[in-house]
């Protein structure tokens, strides 16, 4: 299941996304917003990454209106690898080589073809075993540990 959230500015990304993932029998949860209303993107970011770390969710989407602050408050939760893609080239490396479990996008930045198309990207492309990327993985494990309070 994928957990999808956006504040204001992504509001009609998420809108969009979420009509593709019915039509392709996607398994989503929303996390908000509802309506277009003003709402600080720290607290929809947090929300939709505690759902991936909990496990009720198996990957997250986060949308503001460049996707960089929901993404910076994303990767505050602890186990969050948060990636900001822009191409689909991008969401395929930060599936690939980062094992990215949340995307972020901006929905003032991106048309809505280009995001549908780094969505797939993002949920079809799987993590590389390849033990210098799980390596790297490791290292930023440890990183967030040594840092936690």
């Amino acid at each position: 299941m994928i957990a999808i959230g956006s504040d204001h500015g992504g509001y009609e990304l998420k809108e969009a996304i979420m009509s593709y993932f019915d039509s392709e029998n996607i398994e989503y949860k929303d996390f908000g917003i509802h309506k277009l209303e003003a709402v600080d993107y720290s607290d929809v970011g947090v929300v939709v990454a505690n759902a991936v770390t909990s496990g009720e969710c198996d990957l997250g989407i986060i949308i503001c209106g460049t996707g960089i602050g929901i993404s910076i408050a994303a990767n505050k939760v602890p186990g969050i690898r948060a990636a900001l893609c822009t191409d689909t080239y991008m969401a395929r490396m930060a599936k690939e080589h980062n094992d990215a479990n949340v995307l972020a996008l901006g929905g003032r930045v991106l048309g809505i073809g280009l995001a549908l198309d780094i969505v797939k990207t993002f949920i079809e492309t799987p993590f590389s075993q390849e033990s210098r990327h799980q390596n790297r993985i490791d290292k930023i494990v440890v990183i967030e540990e040594q840092n936690s309070k």
